[in-house]
């Protein structure tokens, strides 16, 4: 299946349950589904796998081939954004599993750490220059996927608890648990690297 990521310009854009009733209908109407998440998801798998743009675009195919075939699944009990995501980190996870995904330097720039730091402002400041970053992205892509894709969720996709859920198919408990462990994870990281001294 041929997908086209080029941009649409309608003045008004239908929902997205409007789009899977027409993408049912109309191979075509699918374009638009596509047009409209992928951008979102290939930040998104970016954040949770470190791949090389190859790579990703390699995932996203596979994600919106697999989103296709499944339309007819769609129930709408989930928002539409919340069931695509859940394919997406499926087929990420697939991937990392198949080891089929380079590794790279590529990973967050400052204004996503600002994001991801956001509890922890004193760490956001002193990561403060290129080489920093690079050792924080290390430290980062070092983490469990576990603990990495629901930092990315909360902080970076500002997914609700609800939300993040039914993505990772984690109670919210644990998902709090995951978040509180992961984020003292990466300050005992970035200590332990001598990136980032706790204020006395």
């Amino acid at each position: 299946m041929a997908i086209d990521t080029s941009s649409s310009h309608d003045t008004e854009a239908p929902s997205d349950g409007e789009l899977v009733k027409q993408s049912l209908k109309s191979p075509d109407a699918f374009g638009e589904i596509v047009r409209r998440y992928w951008e979102r998801l290939f930040r998104y798998a970016r954040r949770i796998s470190f791949s090389t743009d190859e790579d990703i675009e390699d995932i996203l195919q596979e994600t919106f081939i697999k989103v296709y075939k499944n339309l007819n699944a769609y129930d709408g009990d989930l928002a539409f954004s919340t069931w695509i995501y859940h394919i997406c980190r499926n087929t990420v996870i697939d991937a990392i599993r198949k080891k089929s995904s380079r590794p790279t330097t590529v990973g967050l720039d400052a204004e996503e750490f600002s994001h991801l730091f956001q509890e922890t402002p004193a760490l956001a400041h002193a990561i403060d220059t290129r080489e920093k970053i690079d050792r924080i992205t290390a430290i980062i892509e070092s983490l469990p996927l576990l603990y990495r894709e629901v930092l990315v969720l909360k902080f970076l996709e500002e997914k609700t608890y609800e939300e993040m859920m039914d993505i990772v198919e984690k109670p919210k408990g644990t998902i709090a648990s995951l978040l509180h462990r992961g984020q003292k994870l990466l300050l005992e990281k970035a200590r332990q690297e001598k990136i980032f001294s706790p204020p006395l």
